[in-house]
């Protein structure tokens, strides 16, 4: 039985889809190319424009701003979207932009996100699945952040710039080159700081896997190899490389880097 309220208060153009069991709280303002999944919750003054959809059971919270014209000179008014997944919490003046023409025409967020206060997400950027981004963090345009990634308060990240999974950025950090998965950066401009161990304890590594990590960390920063390709050779010989899947991630990551990787 759907059971949708919509606060009086509230507009919601008749040509915008919403799903079952939705709650509309006052205020809110609601596109004609919109679509809800069912039991989204808008609290109040949420406004939603643009190419926009959302998955199931997502929360947002009030000022949020979702789907508004990119801040990109280059926009001039092109039909891209903004696609949001299920279970993700948008926190209080967050606000997230569709994609433009010049990139993949869309800005992705994946499912079971925590998107904190006066998060900014920019144009064409994908944020995976179980990602923290803490209050004010500042994304520019085409950032990929990766499952099971923390990002601290004010943190900001340069435009193309790929955040590996379950990386860790600390609070204040302003990053201008990829991180790594696994390991927690430090900075302005960032610094790798060692791996994110408290972080991968938490999501129960083995510690056979965290052995194989830690000295893959080795080979990869402070091993003393003259180039990443040096590196990377050292890497694929070892036991960690050929029988882990994390090593390979981290190693295939760093190999792939095409702004150039985050140092210790």
């Amino acid at each position: 039985m759907n059971q949708t309220f919509i606060h009086p208060t509230a507009i919601v153009d008749a040509k915008a889809t919403l799903g079952q069991n939705c709650h509309i709280g006052p205020y809110c303002l609601i596109g004609p190319h919109v679509t809800l999944g069912d039991h989204c919750t808008l609290h109040s003054n949420v406004i939603i424009n643009g190419h926009t959809s959302l998955g199931s059971h997502n929360e947002i919270f009030p000022f949020a701003s979702l789907g508004h014209a990119p801040q990109d000179l280059k926009y001039h008014g092109e039909p891209t979207k903004l696609i949001i997944g299920d279970h993700n919490t948008i926190r209080e003046s967050v606000t997230i932009q569709p994609g433009t023409i010049q990139d993949r025409g869309e800005t992705l967020i994946g499912n079971h996100n925590l998107i904190m206060a006066y998060t900014h997400i920019a144009h064409d950027c994908v944020i995976q699945n179980h990602v923290i981004l803490s209050n004010g963090a500042q994304l520019s345009g085409h950032v990929n952040i990766e499952d099971h990634t923390i990002l601290g308060g004010l943190v900001g990240i340069h435009q193309f710039c790929h955040i590996g999974k379950y990386a860790f950025i600390a609070g204040g950090s302003m990053i201008v080159q990829d991180v790594p998965p696994f390991c927690l950066a430090e900075g302005n401009r960032a610094r790798l700081r060692g791996l994110n161990s408290v972080g991968l304890r938490r999501h129960k590594f083995s510690s056979e896997t965290l052995k194989f990590i830690k000295d893959a960390y080795k080979i990869l920063f402070t091993d003393g190899h003259p180039t990443f390709k040096d590196a990377f050779d050292a890497l694929q010989l070892t036991d960690g490389f050929k029988v882990s899947s994390e090593v390979k991630i981290l190693g295939d990551f760093i190999n792939a880097s095409s702004r150039g990787v985050t140092r210790p």
